[in-house]
């Protein structure tokens, strides 16, 4: 403990493991702790007594839902986009190396009343029962113009400044219809509310490319939109901790209260614990350990379903996720369905586990998340919960602690690593060059 450091990182959720990595690659002196004797802080997994303890107290599980060694539950739970920015920081820092991957059986969104799948081609934007038969050549005629879609050559712009116009506009342009334009924005390019609307298309369209264009193959060797890690998130926090370690980075669990130190002029100089003090130029943490320095700006409600059966209407898929949008249900913002199961390692044969979650609303998770709960068909059991989201208050470039945001309600990685790259960016003062070949990456992790 009595070193001095470049960046102290408190915390081993996935956002201060990706931060550890990232950091210590770069070659800083990284000492990472964290006051649990685990891994993962909030975005930890449980088995099921733990599961159990967490949500129901000192009961012990029925014996007929399994063993409870067989299960591996997230407690925050997210899938990968095959073209995301979490596949490229996992291959810009060889982090693929240490772990498996497999394709998402499906994405599907809830329109008028009913599960669709997500049409991800121009092709399957023709066949889908999403659109009328009227609105289908537009439609596609939207897709392939994401598709083709290059910023630096106009010829590809159509006219359009996409930094100018915003994508109501663009939507204008190819004569969208309300419903159509729900599952575009809210299943494609995955934004969480109809803010993005009047906002530059740019945002919108670069979203759309993610999940639009799958002509590459991705991490588990299928075509798909979304890929998942086999025995779930926590051998992604594992796999970044490793990293760190590999290039010289210190790694101190159960390490209690740490105190983060700050001088005379409020800037942080160390992290004290058990009596001892680590000196560090930086502190990186998530919002638990600097409470004075967040706010809270909402909460997310989520409900964690153990099953015998797939989602129904699902085409008995292993692994989906669907989205509901805000408008299907009449409120503020997204409800998100998330369901693996035995086939990634989670749960015992023949279990799935679903995740509803939503940014709350009121004070009855029971109640809010019923039109996710709805389409689960029979559930073996039911845990609710609500927890609070933060977001710093502090000027990092003054007191140089540095702090994550809470995560939020969405089933894709997407927002949370951005997060992440912005982070690195304003501790390190350069950007992340995560320019990637993902074919040769994809070819490379299926040697």
């Amino acid at each position: 403990m009595d070193e001095e450091y470049d960046v102290i990182v408190l915390g081993t959720g996935l956002k201060e493991c990706i931060l550890s990595g990232l950091l210590s690659v770069d070659g800083l002196k990284v000492l990472h702790m964290d006051r649990n004797d685990y891994y993962g802080g909030e975005s930890t997994s449980l088995n099921l007594i733990q599961l159990w303890k967490k949500f129901r107290g000192d009961d012990k599980p029925p014996e007929h839902l399994g063993s409870s060694r067989e299960y591996n539950v997230d407690m925050i739970p997210k899938f990968m986009m095959a073209n995301g920015t979490l596949v490229r920081v996992l291959i810009h820092t060889d982090v693929t190396k240490y772990l498996n991957f497999k394709a998402v059986d499906g994405s599907f969104v809830y329109n008028k009343g009913k599960i669709h799948k997500v049409p991800a081609t121009d092709v399957e934007a023709l066949r889908s029962p999403l659109m009328g038969l009227f609105e289908k050549r537009p439609a596609r005629k939207f897709f392939i113009y994401v598709q083709d879609y290059e910023e630096n050559d106009p010829k590809f712009h159509e006219g359009l400044d996409l930094n100018k116009v915003t994508a109501r506009e663009v939507i204008s342009k190819y004569g969208l219809e309300d419903n159509t334009v729900d599952f575009i924005g809210h299943a494609l390019a995955l934004h969480k509310d109809d803010s993005y609307l009047d906002e530059p298309a740019m945002g919108f369209v670069k979203k759309m490319e993610v999940s639009v264009v799958c002509s590459c193959t991705d991490l588990s060797g299928d075509n798909n939109a979304t890929a998942l890690t086999l025995y779930m998130l926590h051998l992604n926090l594992q796999g970044f901790a490793r990293l760190s370690a590999v290039y010289g980075g210190t790694y101190m669990l159960h390490k209690p209260e740490c105190k983060v130190e700050f001088d005379g002029d409020g800037k942080v100089y160390g992290v004290t614990s058990e009596g001892e003090t680590a000196k560090g130029k930086k502190i990186v943490c998530d919002p638990s350990y600097l409470p004075d320095k967040v706010k809270k700006v909402g909460r997310v409600a989520r409900a964690i379903c153990i099953m015998s059966h797939p989602i129904p209407k699902t085409s008995d898929s292993h692994s989906v996720q669907v989205i509901l949008p805000q408008k299907q249900l009449a409120r503020k913002s997204d409800m998100y369905l998330f369901c693996c199961s035995y086939a990634h390692n989670i749960a015992p044969k023949g279990k799935y586990i679903a995740f509803v979650s939503t940014e709350a609303e009121t004070d009855h998770p029971e109640t809010e998340l019923q039109p996710g709960i709805e389409l689960l068909g029979p559930v073996d059991e039911t845990f609710f919960d609500i927890y609070d989201r933060y977001e710093p208050t502090n000027k990092d470039i003054d007191d140089k602690c540095y702090i994550s945001t809470s995560y939020d309600a969405t089933t894709h990685f997407e927002s949370t690593v951005t997060g992440v790259i912005a982070m690195y960016s304003r501790i390190t003062g350069k950007e992340l060059d995560l320019t990637v070949d993902l074919s040769a990456a994809s070819a490379a992790a299926n040697e």
